[in-house]
This record gives C-alpha cells, structure tokens and sequence, in this order.
C-alpha cells in the first residue's frame, strides 16, 4: 500500500512539473501578449479634462460666441429699355446676405469679414439663444478682410484670442460658423500649412488696399455663411477668423483659409481706437526667394524674402538696409516668404521700433527699423472728421499720382460706404468729390469745412478712377 501512495505521488509530482515546463515553452495568445510602445502623444494635446481627441470642450467655449451676421442693402437692377417702354419702373431691390461673425469682447465687439458687411445699410446680429441686436459697424478693412461690429449688450460670451504664431501643421482645429443660415456649426479638422496666399484680396492702389495674405490654411468644412466664423484649437482660443474656401463648386471642396488671429487682433485694435486701421510700411520692393534667384546672388538656402528695391527716405532705407539683402526675420519671427513677411510687419504700427535680421553676402546682420505710415512718416491717422460722417464712409485725400493720372487738382476719394447719404445717392467706391456746390474740394479738411456750411440739398460734382465724371444730388 505504501508503495502504490509513493508511485501516485511520484506521478502527481511528475505532472505537475510536465504542466509548468509546458506552460514555460507555450507562445503567449495575441490577448496575453504586453507589447511595450511609445504613448501616443496627438499634437496640441489639451491640458485639460476629456481625452485628446474630445472636441466637446473646445466647442462649449466657442459656440455661443459664434453669432448670425444677416445683411440688408439697396441694389439698383440694371435698366431694362423694354421695361422702360411698357412704363415700368424699376426702383431699387432688398438684397439681403448673411455670413458669421465672433464676440471678442464682452461689451458686445464682434470681429466678422469686410465682405459680409461690405456695402450693407442694415446689419443684424443673432446669438445662439436667438437674441437678436442691431449691429453697427466700427470699420472695416479691404485690405485683410476684416470688420469690427459693435451691438449694444454686457456680459456676452466671448472667445479669446489664441497664438497662431504657435499653431502648428497637423493640428487639430474646429471652425464653427453658420453655413447655409444653419446656426451654430462645428466641424474639425487639422492644420494643413500656414502663410498662405491665395490672391483672394485684390489691390486697389486708388482706394488704398494693399492686401496682406497669410491664411491659415485647413481641411476643416467651411461652406459659404462660415465667413466671419472662428477657427479655434483644441482649448477652445481664437487663432483664425475663417474666411475663404478653395472650390470650382461653391461648396467645400478640402480646402479652407482662415485670416491669422495675429493679423485679426491688430486690425480689430485699430479700428476700435482709431476708426481705421495704422498700417506699417518698411518701404522695399520684394520678392520670394526661389532656387533660380538663390543661384544667381550665391544664397545658400532657399528661404526669405529678397530687397529687389529699396524706396528713398523710407524705414528700410533710413535703418541701412538695402538692395539685394535677404530678410530672414522680423523682430522675434523667422520670415521664409513674402506672406510670412506681410503678417509680421502687419501686426506694427507707424512709430514702432522692429529689429530686422538680414543676409548680406551670406552673412547675418542685423538693423533697428522704425516703421512709417504711407505718407512717409510716423504718425497715426485720426478717424474721419465728424462733420464728414454723416457722409456715410471712409473718406481720403487723393495721392498726387492720381491727380496727376486724371489730370485734377485736389479732391476727396471714397474709400469705403456704410450706411448714409452717399450710398442713398448711388455713389461708388472709389469715387472723388472734386466741387461741392461748385465750390472746389482740395482735401478732406477742406470738405468738411464746407459741409459744416451746408445743409438741405446739395450738387457734388466728381470723378470715378476710370474718368468718368458724374453728378450726385445730396439731401443733408
């Protein structure tokens, strides 16, 4: 008996030992492998609670920001002689458009895009709780395409604003928008470059528009009604006011640009304190470097911007700077094309101080500009005199390269029209009231001066920049 419970022991032991050495040799099952990686880290990670790719933080902070921009404006439908000969009249027509826009501000300041504005008599605002305000517009800048509107409430959400210096290629980002008058939209996407320029802004030397392009460029879906709307991270901060889409259709198509929230804080800025914005001239003729160019000058890398010329007693000039250096930054930003150039310079005023760094026979140097206005010196441009806004606009005096070019002498241009006897009149942008009353307009001193002498019905007598002359009857 003893020795039949010492064989079952002996055979107990010996499985036993048979199982762990089986299980020792056993390949491990896909569900008990440990495979050690890397964490998975998504760029711009937020800080915060949710997990990375949780959009719903951003969008909560941002949504009730975004609010329904609705336009109104009086369109004059061309003649129809037929229409004529039948007797029938065709007064002007309501047209009405919409577009997005961002409170700012708590006070009510709201940043949008200048053509979802441009050229309204009525602007309307409606948040996401459905209040709705009407909207007055601040100013408005051709040259970026931004506009600032005011509505008359305290205590609003607002979004702030975020680095989109520091934004980077492939990260995450939403628009929120109201496409198609569909309020409060989000959709997501990534970063797909930066320092766009797509030739969206057109120059209009007689109106003074110099565009600055530097778009940010997404795959997020922006469709017309997101103008205006905000691009922001994944904290929910405002890097880019949306405002272009890439399409042959109409409608989103990959492709979206969005005005840099670097550019739009310092146009929004301006307006708000001086009516208009200041832009910084460095006074150079410029151009991107590209390998044919980096070849002739002997430039070993192909990046930043080339001096082709360099204007007389202007910032770049009066800093040392000259034809044929390379500029490769701009106070603390590296500048590798004309874009990035445009943003970094944008963001001054007339009277800055701004360190360039240059190439000069591949060799850095580096100079202290002070920035200039477009008339050639340092100061700020005050608003409009307040006798010539009732007007209804931004006006200007003309350059001597236009007076020349028309063959006149003095005058007040039109730049821009918001709501008032001039638009009421049919007037047009780009327009130059050279008599009022046959009494001559030298500059825009001397037109208010006059209008403060006026009132009930007067002639003003012009030019458009083409050299059409024309004649416009004003009730004051």
């Amino acid at each position: 008996m003893k020795k039949v419970i010492g064989l079952l022991f002996v055979a107990i032991v010996g499985g036993v030992a048979a199982m762990i050495s089986y299980k020792a040799l056993e390949k491990p099952s896909e569900a008990q492998e440990i495979i050690q990686t890397q964490a998975v880290r998504y760029v711009n990670s937020p800080a915060m609670e949710g997990s990375p790719l949780d959009f719903t933080i951003a969008a909560e902070r941002t949504v009730n920001a975004v609010v329904h921009v609705k336009t109104e404006s009086k369109v004059t439908p061309y003649a129809n002689p037929w229409m004529d000969f039948f007797g029938y009249e065709s007064g002007p027509q309501i047209q009405r458009g919409s577009g997005s826009g961002v409170i700012v501000e708590s006070d009510g300041y709201i940043v949008t895009n200048n053509h979802v504005i441009e050229g309204a008599q009525s602007i309307s605002v409606s948040l996401n709780n459905n209040k709705t305000f009407t909207a007055e517009v601040i100013g408005a800048d051709p040259a970026t395409d931004i506009a600032l509107l005011k509505i008359d409430e305290k205590g609003l959400p607002f979004v702030n604003y975020g680095n989109s210096d520091a934004v980077q290629i492939g990260e995450w980002v939403l628009a929120v928008g109201n496409p198609f008058d569909l309020t409060s939209t989000v959709t997501a996407g990534i970063v797909s470059a930066k320092a766009r320029n797509i030739n969206l802004l057109r120059q209009d030397s007689n109106r003074d528009i110099f565009p600055i392009e530097s778009f940010i460029q997404t795959d997020a879906a922006v469709n017309p009604g997101n103008s205006g709307g905000a691009l922001v991270n994944t904290r929910g901060e405002l890097i880019g006011i949306n405002t272009a889409i890439a399409s042959r259709t109409g409608s989103y198509a990959g492709y979206s640009f969005a005005v840099p929230a670097s550019i739009v804080r310092k146009v929004a800025e301006d307006l708000k304190s001086y009516g208009m914005v200041q832009r910084a001239f460095i006074g150079v003729q410029i151009s991107d470097v590209n390998q044919k160019l980096a070849d002739e000058i002997g430039l070993k890398d192909v990046q930043g911007v080339y001096v082709a010329g360099v204007v007389d007693d202007g910032a770049a000039a009066e800093a040392g700077i000259e034809k044929g250096d390379v500029i490769i930054e701009v106070g603390d930003r590296n500048v590798g094309n004309v874009p990035q150039l445009q943003e970094a310079v944008g963001r001054y005023r007339p009277g800055d101080e701004v360190n360039v760094k240059v190439l000069r026979d591949n060799k850095a140097q580096r100079f202290t500009m002070v920035l200039k206005n477009q008339q050639g010196n340092t100061d700020i441009i005050e608003r409009s005199d307040e006798s010539t806004a009732l007007l209804g606009g931004e006006l200007a005096s003309i350059s001597v390269e236009t007076s020349r070019s028309l063959g006149v002498h003095g005058g007040v241009q039109v730049k821009t029209l918001s709501d008032g006897v001039l638009l009421d009149a049919g007037i047009k942008p780009g327009f130059i009231i050279l008599k009022l009353d046959g009494q001559k307009v030298y500059d825009a001193v001397g037109l208010s001066e006059l209008l403060k002498e006026k009132s009930g019905g007067v002639l003003i007598e012009g030019i458009y920049p083409n050299g059409k002359r024309a004649y416009y009857g004003l009730g004051l």
